[in-house]
C-alpha cells in the first residue's frame, strides 16, 4: 500500500472496489489526504476507523467524527477532541446517540452545547439541563428549536431577551405565549415575533400601533402579516413604514422562516469561527 505515488493510493482508497484488508492498510498511510478517504467511507472497517481517531491531522479526525459508522465508542472519544471543529463533526452524526448527548451537556464547549440544544430528539432531563444553561446563546438557541412545551413554558420566564427572542420564532409556541410574546417589553422580540409567526387579530391590531418604528417596520414587510393590517401599515405615521407596506411583495424579502439547524457542518471554505463559517 506505500507503493506508487499519493494520487495512484488515493484513488485506491476511494474506490469501492477496495478490499478491507487494504483499507486497513491505507488507514496507516504516510499522506494524510489518503488517510481522511479512507475515514470518510462508511464501509471501512474498524480496525481502519479505530486509529484515526487519534490521528495527528485534524482533518482526518473531523472525517471519522462525522462518519455515520464510526462506533459510538470512537464518538465518544472525539467528542472530547481537543479540535473544536471534530467536536462540532460529531454533534452532527447521525450515530449520536444519548450517551454522546450527555457528554455533550456537559462540555465546556459553548458552541457544542448550543449544537446539541438545536437537536430535535433532545431528552426531557438534557433539556432541562439546557434551559438554566450559563450561556444565554445556549437558551436562545434551546427556544428557538425546541418541540417540548415544557421547555418553552419555562423559557418562557427567562430574563434575557435574546432568549425571549428565539421564543418568538418558535412556531411550536401556543396562542397564548405569542400573545404574551406580543406584549413583551424588549423591541427585537416582538419585531422577532410579527417576522415569524402568524398572530390573532387582537395582537396584530395591537402592533399596529406599536410605539416601535422596529416593530411596525418588521409588520411591514413580514411574509405572515394577512394583506388588512398590511393595508392598514400602509398610512403609518412613518413614511418608510407606510412606503414598505405599500411596496411589499411577497417572496422580494429574506425569508424569515425558521430553518433546521446545519448541525456542526463546515462549509466549503469556512474559516475560523461556528460552524458554516459564522462568526460570532
Amino acid at each position: 500500500m506505500t507503493g506508487g505515488n499519493v494520487d495512484t493510493r488515493l484513488a485506491l482508497a476511494e474506490d469501492p472496489t477496495t478490499s478491507q484488508m487494504a483499507l486497513i492498510d491505507l488507514a496507516s498511510d504516510a499522506s494524510a489526504v489518503v488517510r481522511k478517504a479512507v475515514a470518510t467511507r462508511t464501509d471501512a472497517p474498524a480496525q481502519a476507523l479505530r486509529p484515526l481517531t487519534r490521528d495527528h491531522d485534524r482533518h482526518v479526525r473531523e472525517a471519522v467524527a462525522r462518519n455515520p459508522s464510526t462506533s459510538v465508542a470512537n464518538l465518544l472519544r472525539l467528542v472530547k477532541d481537543a479540535d473544536r471543529w471534530v467536536r462540532w463533526g460529531v454533534a452532527g452524526n447521525p450515530a449520536c446517540d444519548e450517551s454522546i448527548r450527555r457528554v455533550m451537556a456537559e462540555a465546556p464547549d459553548k458552541e457544542l452545547r448550543g449544537l446539541l440544544a438545536e437537536r430535535r430528539e433532545l431528552e426531557p432531563e438534557l433539556a432541562a439541563r439546557l434551559v438554566d444553561d450559563a450561556s444565554p446563546e445556549v437558551r436562545e438557541r434551546l427556544a428557538t428549536h425546541t418541540h417540548d412545551p415544557d421547555v418553552i413554558t419555562a423559557l418562557m420566564a427567562d430574563r434575557t431577551a435574546r432568549v425571549r427572542k428565539g421564543l418568538a420564532r418558535n412556531p411550536r409556541t401556543t396562542t397564548a405565549q405569542r400573545s404574551a410574546l406580543a406584549q413583551d417589553p424588549v423591541v427585537d422580540v416582538r419585531a422577532a415575533l410579527v417576522l415569524a409567526v402568524e398572530l390573532t387579530e387582537a395582537d396584530l391590531r395591537r402592533l399596529v400601533d406599536d410605539r416601535s418604528v422596529q416593530v411596525r417596520m418588521a409588520m411591514a414587510t413580514s411574509e405572515v402579516v394577512p394583506p388588512h393590517i398590511r393595508q392598514a401599515l400602509g398610512r403609518d405615521p412613518d413614511e418608510m413604514v407606510a412606503g414598505a407596506a405599500r411596496d411589499f411583495r411577497p417572496g422580494a424579502g429574506r425569508s424569515s422562516v425558521v430553518r433546521a439547524p446545519r448541525v456542526g457542518q463546515r462549509a466549503s471554505g469556512a474559516g475560523r469561527g461556528r460552524p458554516g463559517g459564522a462568526r460570532r
